[in-house]
């Protein structure tokens, strides 16, 4: 009986499968008909005819001034403003000095570097605690100290706020299933806009300068937390919560000392993602007036000095890894239990000896001033041989990249290009229908065209298909890069940790750091955009083919062994098809990095999605930023759902999942 239940299933899965590819395949020949028969067609065919383009924007702005003017939300968000500016006044008086309330600063830089080196030991030891000092050590002594105070400052402030809400967020949508379904679909928006989408309404609301950086970063990094926070509340046992029950505990009693404490390693892993995005967002923020590390690198790069650029990525490269791992030990790390009676000295011996070296430093500091601020000119700077050193590997490289940049730009990009430009968006809508019908039926192929007939409407259609072009290019480049390093990488237990590391190593980079070598090498133009989009979205295909293929079944492999294949064989007829899955969610987060990266690089080039935003940022034109930023997220929510999809459907006919 279970026999004949099972093949009447999988008869009745091939018979949807056959069918779901016979739809295709008629979907595709009339995209080729209509692709071919383009001389033929009526002109809104070919391009979006104007009756079909919706003044998206004129509708978003027209929302926007009745938020701000008619109901007055102007005056609320600009008292909060005012409210986290004076915060930022408290810590940047601290932090490097300003001359504002309550006039205490600055603190030495080598107390602070003492400071992070004793929170190091505390989280992980000896090691972090050394990297975390002399990453404060390296900012003083490479004259970069107000710079970094100025973006840690920003960091300090928007980081609580950002995990306060995204906890109590996290905690509403876990408690209401209503909030939930309406959440989910705004956190999948939020989490697919571009970075400068953020930025267009916080500057219409606030203007710019540190105070917009700092809502814009508040309002960057809450997602992250809502959905750890989700995460971590869902997966709460239920023993545990019946113990609670046992004992008494009221809900908020089992909310605040059950509930939330069995959750606190995933809250304390959204509060490290948040972190992360804070340090991304407030590199970005120069764009909008946000002084420090970010705005510094900006004007180098378009100065292109590149060793100053170099030096300040660096500090930036050091601040990023620092902040991930302390906060990554801090997720961690098990709450220690002392015995009963243990004298006060003992339980906070390590309080007490960083209080010591405060203490120490600081009065060293009185007596030795370069302990408490070591100026610009007694700085140490390594511009001169870094550029000394660049300008002998660009002359060394300079005709391979000359000739790479002229055949990439000649013979691929722009051909690309053209051809995404001539193709009818008839036809590209009935190619990703077919696509989406292949892969899940008629919903997918309905998401699809709902998704980029969306795009169509919006009146962006050229500039679209120029971000399509990229990215797809890039992707293309980055899997023939990360999926053969992935492949070599996971054939032995010592590569793949060292791959692992340099890929966590290098997603903690601010997405600014990528375009140094790209304009080093290339300049400014489309070679260089790719370039960067490359390196940004190798590193997530790398990690998920290695962790695919690591996790293949190790009976399935012995089985293949056992029959004789051999170890080529067995990668590419067992290996492979089984760890394909967990390679296409790399493939998946590589296309919205690449999406992320290709909008933040357009000011180097590439006439796309882009660099329209950019204008809209510099206009304050909040209508045409959103309708562009959610075209790119539209973009990536269309590729994350077939891929999903997909690898759901693979997993079960692979016997992974029920």
């Amino acid at each position: 009986m279970t026999a004949t239940t099972t093949n009447t299933n999988t008869l009745a899965v091939d018979a949807r499968h056959d069918m779901r590819m016979r739809v295709a395949q008629i979907l595709l020949v009339a995209a080729l008909i209509l692709t071919v028969g383009k001389g033929v067609l009526p002109e809104g065919l070919v391009r979006p005819p104007a009756w079909m383009v919706w003044p998206f924007a004129d509708w978003i702005n027209a929302f926007f001034n009745f938020l701000r003017d008619d109901l007055g939300l102007i005056h609320v968000t600009r008292a909060f403003a005012d409210g986290v500016e004076w915060l930022l006044d408290v810590t940047a008086n601290l932090l490097y000095g300003k001359n504002r309330w309550p006039r205490l600063g600055p603190i030495p830089w080598s107390v602070i570097a003492i400071t992070a080196a004793m929170i190091g030991y505390f989280l992980n030891g000896w090691r972090l605690a050394l990297f975390a000092g002399l990453t404060f050590v390296w900012v003083a002594v490479m004259g970069q100290w107000e710079w970094t105070m100025e973006t840690l400052s920003v960091i300090i402030v928007a980081a609580p706020f950002s995990v306060l809400l995204g906890l109590v967020l996290g905690t509403l949508a876990w408690r209401s299933a209503r909030f939930r379904l309406v959440l989910n679909p705004l956190l999948n928006v939020a989490q697919s806009l571009p970075h400068f989408a953020y930025m267009i309404p916080v500057v219409v609301f606030i203007g710019v300068g540190p105070k917009a950086g700092a809502i814009v970063t508040i309002i960057f990094s809450v997602p992250p937390m809502i959905r750890m926070t989700l995460l971590g509340l869902q997966k709460v046992p239920p023993e545990v919560i019946e113990a609670g029950h046992m004992a008494g505990a009221t809900r908020w009693q089992l909310l605040r000392h059950v509930r939330l404490p069995t959750a606190r390693t995933e809250i304390l892993v959204g509060v490290n993602q948040v972190i992360m995005q804070c340090l991304a967002m407030v590199v970005l923020a120069s764009f909008i007036g946000m002084p420090g590390l970010g705005q510094k690198l900006l004007q180098l790069l378009q100065a292109l000095k590149i060793g100053r650029s170099i030096e300040i990525g660096i500090t930036i490269v050091l601040l990023a890894v620092m902040l991930d791992r302390c906060s990554k030990a801090w997720a961690t790390r098990q709450p220690e239990h002392v015995e009963k009676g243990t004298s006060w000295v003992i339980r906070h011996r390590l309080l007490l000896i960083w209080a010591a070296l405060v203490c120490l430093f600081w009065g060293l500091s009185l007596i030795f001033p370069i302990l408490h601020e070591i100026g610009r000119r007694d700085a140490f700077s390594l511009s001169d041989p870094l550029d000394a050193v660049m300008d002998w590997i660009i002359m060394v490289l300079d005709p391979v990249t000359q000739w790479l940049r002229w055949f990439l730009i000649v013979w691929v990009l722009v051909p690309l290009r053209d051809a995404m430009l001539w193709l009818p968006f008839s036809a590209v809508l009935v190619v990703l229908m077919a696509v989406g019908w292949a892969i899940g039926g008629r919903r997918s192929a309905l998401i699809c065209l709902a998704y980029f007939g969306l795009i169509a409407m919006s009146g962006w259609w050229d500039r679209a298909m120029i971000t399509v072009y990229t990215v797809s290019f890039a992707v293309f480049l980055a899997t023939l890069i990360g999926f053969p390093l992935g492949i070599w990488g996971s054939r032995s237990e010592t590569r793949a940790r060292a791959l692992l590391l340099i890929c966590d190593t290098l997603q903690t980079f601010p997405s600014f750091i990528y375009l140094i070598p790209v304009i080093m090498l290339f300049g400014v133009n489309d070679v260089a955009v790719v370039g960067a989009v490359v390196l940004f979205a190798a590193v997530p295909l790398i990690r998920y083919t290695i962790e695919g293929l690591r996790n293949v079944p190790v009976a399935q492999i012995e089985a293949a062994n056992m029959s004789g294949a051999s170890r080529r064989q067995t990668l590419w007829s067992v290996r492979l098809p089984l760890a394909l899955p967990t390679i296409m969610v790399g493939v998946n987060q590589s296309v919205m990095f690449s999406l992320f990266m290709v909008i933040i690089a357009a000011f180097i080039g590439t006439q796309d999605l882009g660099q329209e935003m950019q204008r809209a940022l510099s206009s304050s034109d909040v209508g045409k930023g959103l309708v562009l930023g959610l075209a790119v997220a539209f973009m990536g929510l269309m590729v994350d759902h077939l891929i999903t999809v997909w690898a759901g459907r693979r997993r079960m006919a692979l016997g992974l999942e029920a």
